[in-house]
């Protein structure tokens, strides 16, 4: 039985994975990175690792060869070193802050954890090459992990239950610190957001990221690639993959300008994002509701 490559990825693209850099020393000094979701366990013991590699790629010699390879895996605010392992380069250490583990392969800084591995084993595995590890150091730095799913970068909000708190098992001293903590009110409502929206965008048949790629496009009709792939938090490899699936479906033309059917499904999208806020902020009036966005706004330029 034969797949669409392209549907085929974007259907695995549902299992949320972690993002990881692998990375690796030959033994003249040269140094490989590479931007990969594929990572997994195999075994505790011995304690084996895997990951995989597409055949083609330059960097496959030095990996294969090298006698280590180290598993960095990246914390939420790391978007920007998954999209620079990512892409070609002459040199993608270069502005890297890192330090050498076994077999002097590369270790990341500020991941949220990373494993030193022997190059234990390799597996033809189609178009790819598997590689499996046996790790020998590890370190957990205990930062939330950067996440892809849907051909978009996402971050961890842990589920806190979707029951109010039993007052027989937390403390009332307990319950008032939470429940005056602005970090645990806003990842509260993130989560409850999320739960209610994500399914209503998910119906319009468009995955998290070309939902979010055509609302963009929506709004800023002439803008350039570069600075799409800056608007939106979507690895760039699948910044084209996601421009291509809403070509092939008729919702942009070649120049990336949306389409009658195109504008359709914005219009859409962008009803459903307006029948969301209007339910969320039912009981605020036009005061609240400009002055809770200006908040937010402020938020936003001070992290930033």
């Amino acid at each position: 039985m034969s797949f669409d490559p392209k549907e085929f990825r974007r259907c695995l693209g549902n299992f949320a994975t972690g993002v990881t850099v692998i990375t690796a020393q030959a033994e003249d000094g040269t140094k490989v990175g590479v931007t990969a979701n594929s990572f997994n366990s195999v075994s505790l013991d011995p304690a084996l690792v895997l990951w995989s590699i597409v055949k083609e790629s330059s960097s496959y010699p030095i990996l294969e060869k090298a006698s280590h390879f180290a598993v960095n895996i990246l914390a939420a605010d790391q978007i920007d070193l998954s999209n620079n392992f990512a892409r070609p380069s002459d040199d993608k250490f270069a502005n890297v802050a890192f330090e050498a583990g076994a077999g002097q392969a590369p270790l990341l800084h500020n991941t949220a954890a990373n494993f030193q591995c022997e190059n234990y084993q390799i597996v033809d595995g189609g178009d790819h090459w598997i590689m499996i590890g046996k790790v020998v150091a590890f370190e957990n730095n205990g930062r939330s992990p950067l996440l892809y799913v849907q051909g978009s970068y996402a971050g961890a909000i842990p589920f806190t239950g979707t029951q109010s708190p039993d007052k027989n098992v937390a403390s009332p001293e307990t319950l008032e610190r939470l429940h005056n903590s602005a970090i645990y009110l806003m990842n509260k409502v993130l989560q409850k957001l999320q739960e209610n929206y994500l399914p209503k965008q998910s119906a319009t048949g468009l995955s998290s990221s070309e939902a979010r790629l055509l609302l963009v496009l929506s709004d800023a009709p002439n803008v350039s690639y570069d600075d799409l792939t800056n608007l939106v938090t979507i690895p760039e490899p699948d910044v084209q993959a996601g421009i291509e699936r809403l070509q092939t479906s008729g919702l942009i033309n070649q120049a990336m300008a949306l389409t009658d059917k195109g504008l359709e499904m914005a219009d859409r999208l962008w009803a459903i994002s307006k029948q969301q806020t209007d339910e969320v902020f039912s009981s605020f009036d036009d005061e609240q509701y400009q002055s809770f966005k200006l908040q937010l706004q402020t938020l936003l330029k001070q992290l930033s």
